[in-house]
C-alpha cells in the first residue's frame, strides 16, 4: 500500500476504504475540525460561563445553590464523556457516535434557548426584578442543561480524538506534525471561548438572555455544517478489537486466576506473539515495564501453570494495555484539585467579580463574567509562544521532541494554578479589608474597589491551562492504549467533571460546617459579609498537597513503550528510550 500512495496506518474513508495519504488528512482536513471547535466552544462557554448569574438574577437561586447547580452540570457534561467514547471504540466508530450526538447537542441548545426566551418558559419579569420559576419552568431549564450534557458526551471525547487520527503514525513526517496538533486545537478552543466570554455574556446582561443563547444556538449549527464539509478530506481508523473493555476484564480475570503461581525472572518468558503479527495485522507491541507486575500472571505460559486452560494466555501487550490505564488513573487522581481551582472561574470567581466596581468610564458597566476572557487572551498569547518558542529552546536542551515531557508539562501547569489560587487568596484579603474600612454590610453595595484586581487570577490560570489542560489531554490520548483511544481521554473530560462535582461538595460542605451554631459562613448569599479568603486559603492548602501528590506520582509512573513498523522512525526511538531523569526533576 504504501508504493500506491496509501495510508501506512490502515485507515480509511467513509466506505471503509484505503484512502491516499495526499489527499486525506493533516492540516487540510483538521482545518474543518478546529472551524468546529471554535464554534461548538463558543456555544459551550456561552451558556456556562454566566450561567451562575442567570440562576440568581432569573431564577432567585441562593449563592450556594447556584454554585452546586452549575458545578453539577459542568461535572455532568465532562463525565458523559465515558459513556459516548465508549461507545465510539467498541461500537458505532468516532465519526458516527460524533454525528449522533451532535444532533442531540443542539436539541438541548434550541429548547434552553426557548427556555429563556418564550414567556410562559420562564419567570415573569417587572422593572428588572423577576418572580420565583414556577416548577415546571425549573423543570423545563434544566431538562435542556441536561440533554446538552448527554450530547456532549458523544461529542467531546471524539472530536478531538478524531482530529487526532488525521495523522499517520507510520509516517514521520506527519508524526512530527502531530507534536502540535493539540496546542493548536486548544487555541481554536479558546477562541470561541473569548467570543462567548466578550461578546456573549454583554448580550445576555444587557440585551437579553434569549438573543444571548440563540446565537450560539447557530452558531452550533453553522459549526456542524463546516465539520461535514470536509467529509471526503476524513481519515477513520478502523477497529482492531471487537470489545476493548473486554481486554481489560480478561487480563484482570486470568491474573487473578493465577495469582497463586510463580512469575518468571525474565520478563521475555510471558506469553506475546511474534513481531510479524503486530506487522501484519497493523497493530502495534507495546513492550514490558516493571509497574503493577502481579498483572504479568495474566500472561503466564501454560507450562508454567499447574492446571492447563481452554483459552490461551493473555499477550504482553493486552496486559500492558490494562497497566498503562491504571498508570493513567493514578495520574488522574491528581488532576482532581486542579480541576476544582479551574471550577471557581465560572462560579465564585464571577460572584466575587459582582460585589465589585465594574464601570468603564462613567456609562459603561462591564459583565462580571466577561473577565473569564482574559483566561482566554492569555491562553490565545500563551499558546503560540509555547508552540514557537518554548518547545525549540527546550528541545534543543532535552532532545525531546516535545521539549519537555508531558508529566513535566502538567508539573509546570499545576505550580502556576497554585500562584493563581494565592493571589485569588490576597485579592479577597484586600477585599476584605475595604469592606471593613467603607462599613457595607448590604449585599447589593458596590465595593469601592475595581474589579480589575481579579485580573491577575484570571491571568494566572489562563498561562496553567496551556500546560496542564492541554498536557493533559494529549497525554491521555498518548499514553492510552491502541483501541482505546477515545476512551482514554475521557480521563482528561472525567477528571474535569469529577473537580465540579468536588468543588460542589467542598462549597456545599464548608457553607454546612462554618455556619453552625449561627456562625457566619465563610459562602453565604452576601459575599460582602462573608470569609471567602478562608475558602481560598483552604484551596490554596490543598493545591499544595496535592501537587506533592503529584510529584511522587509522577515518579511512579512508566510511559508507553511499544513498537511500530516504522522501526527507524527517529521520533518513536525517543518514545522508546529508557527512563531517565532530566534537570527538570520530573519522570522522562
Amino acid at each position: 500500500m504504501e508504493e500506491k500512495g496509501y495510508t501506512q496506518d490502515g485507515t480509511v474513508n467513509l466506505r471503509r476504504q484505503p484512502v491516499l495519504s495526499s489527499k486525506t488528512g493533516k492540516w487540510k482536513a483538521c482545518a474543518f475540525l478546529v472551524g468546529y471547535e471554535a464554534f461548538e466552544r463558543m456555544a459551550f462557554y456561552g451558556v456556562a460561563s454566566n450561567l451562575v448569574v442567570y440562576l440568581t438574577t432569573q431564577l432567585h437561586e441562593d449563592t450556594v445553590a447556584s454554585v452546586r447547580n452549575v458545578n453539577n452540570w459542568s461535572g455532568a457534561v465532562w463525565m458523559t464523556p465515558i459513556f459516548g467514547a465508549y461507545i465510539a471504540d467498541s461500537y458505532l466508530g468516532r465519526f458516527w457516535t460524533f454525528t449522533f450526538s451532535s444532533l442531540i447537542y443542539v436539541l438541548g441548545m434550541v429548547l434552553l434557548t426557548l427556555a429563556v426566551s418564550i414567556k410562559f418558559l420562564k419567570p415573569t419579569c417587572s422593572n428588572g426584578v423577576c418572580n420565583k420559576a414556577s416548577t415546571s419552568q425549573i423543570a423545563f431549564f434544566y431538562t435542556s442543561l441536561y440533554i446538552i450534557a448527554i450530547g456532549a458526551g458523544g461529542t467531546k471525547p471524539n472530536i478531538s480524538t478524531f482530529g487526532a487520527d488525521q495523522f499517520d503514525d507510520f509516517d514521520p513526517h506527519e508524526k512530527g506534525l502531530k507534536v502540535s496538533f493539540f496546542n493548536w486545537w486548544m487555541f481554536s478552543s479558546f477562541l470561541g471561548a473569548l467570543v462567548a466570554t466578550l461578546g456573549l455574556v454583554y448580550i445576555q446582561e444587557n440585551l437579553g438572555w434569549g438573543l444571548g443563547y440563540g446565537i450560539p444556538t447557530v452558531g452550533l449549527v453553522l459549526s456542524l455544517v463546516i465539520f461535514y464539509m470536509g467529509t471526503p478530506m476524513y481519515r477513520h481508523k478502523v477497529r482492531k478489537t471487537k470489545s476493548p473493555a473486554a481486554d481489560f476484564i480478561r487480563v484482570v480475570k486470568a491474573a487473578f486466576a493465577n495469582r497463586q503461581h510463580d512469575l518468571p525472572s525474565d520478563p521475555k518468558e510471558l506469553h506475546e506473539l511474534p513481531l510479524q503479527h503486530y506487522v501484519d495485522s497493523g497493530k502495534r507491541q507495546v513492550y514490558h515495564t516493571p509497574i503493577f507486575r502481579f498483572l504479568d500472571k495474566g500472561a503466564l505460559k501454560e507450562e508454567d501453570k499447574v492446571g492447563n486452560s481452554k483459552r490461551p494466555p493473555c499477550t504482553i501487550t493486552q496486559v500492558e494495555g490494562v497497566k498503562l490505564v491504571l498508570g493513567m488513573g493514578m495520574i488522574w487522581l491528581v488532576t482532581l484539585i486542579p480541576s476544582t481551582i479551574w471550577a471557581q472561574v465560572n462560579t465564585l470567581f464571577v460572584k466575587q467579580g459582582t460585589t465589585l466596581d465594574r464601570h468603564l468610564g462613567s456609562t459603561f458597566q462591564l459583565p462580571a463574567a466577561s473577565l473569564g476572557s482574559f483566561v482566554t487572551l492569555s491562553m490565545l498569547i500563551s499558546v503560540p509562544m509555547y508552540d514557537r518558542y518554548f518547545v525549540p529552546l527546550m528541545r534543543k536542551r532535552t532532545k525531546n521532541p516535545r521539549g519537555i515531557t508531558m508529566l513535566q508539562r502538567l508539573g509546570i501547569g499545576f505550580s502556576i494554578q497554585i500562584l493563581a489560587i494565592a493571589m485569588a487568596y490576597l485579592v479577597e484579603v484586600k477585599r476584605m479589608q475595604c469592606i471593613k474600612s467603607h462599613n457595607i454590610l448590604n449585599p447589593k453595595e458596590v465595593i469601592p474597589m475595581t474589579i480589575f484586581w481579579l485580573l491577575p487570577q484570571y491571568i494566572l490560570l489562563g498561562v496553567a491551562d496551556v500546560f496542564n489542560a492541554i498536557g493533559l489531554l494529549e497525554f491521555f490520548y498518548d499514553q492510552s492504549p491502541e483501541d482505546m483511544q477515545s476512551l482514554g481521554t475521557t480521563f482528561f473530560t472525567s477528571g474535569i467533571g469529577v473537580g465540579n462535582f468536588l468543588n460542589s461538595f467542598l462549597v456545599t460542605m464548608v457553607d454546612k460546617a462554618t455556619s453552625m451554631d449561627g456562625r457566619k459562613s465563610w459562602i453565604g448569599n452576601n459575599l460582602n459579609d462573608s470569609h471567602l479568603d478562608y475558602y481560598y486559603g483552604f484551596l490554596l492548602l490543598i493545591s499544595i498537597l496535592n501537587l506533592g501528590a503529584f510529584l511522587w506520582a509522577s515518579k511512579k509512573y512508566i510511559y508507553k513503550r511499544e513498537s511500530n513498523v516504522e522501526a527507524k522512525n527517529e521520533i518513536l526511538e525517543m518514545e522508546c528510550k529508557p527512563l531517565e531523569v532530566v534537570p527538570l526533576g520530573f519522570q522522562v
